[in-house]
């Protein structure tokens, strides 16, 4: 698995931070989630292209 550097406002990160906690789940996980969310959003125009980015991303991520 590949690694990130991601640059975001210390406000945010603490926002995401709490969110984690609460839902006991890693930032990453957390983040991979939401980018699985929003790739899902912007393809809903194409509904087979969007389950094949899906899967794409979970092959990818396991």
């Amino acid at each position: 698995m590949a690694k990130i550097l991601v640059t975001m406002p210390d406000e945010f990160l603490h926002k995401i931070d709490g969110v984690a906690t609460n839902e006991q789940r890693s930032r990453s996980e957390l983040i991979r989630e939401a980018l699985r969310t929003y790739m899902n959003r912007m393809n809903m125009k194409s509904p087979q292209k969007a389950e094949s980015d899906a899967k794409t991303l979970e092959n990818l991520i396991g």
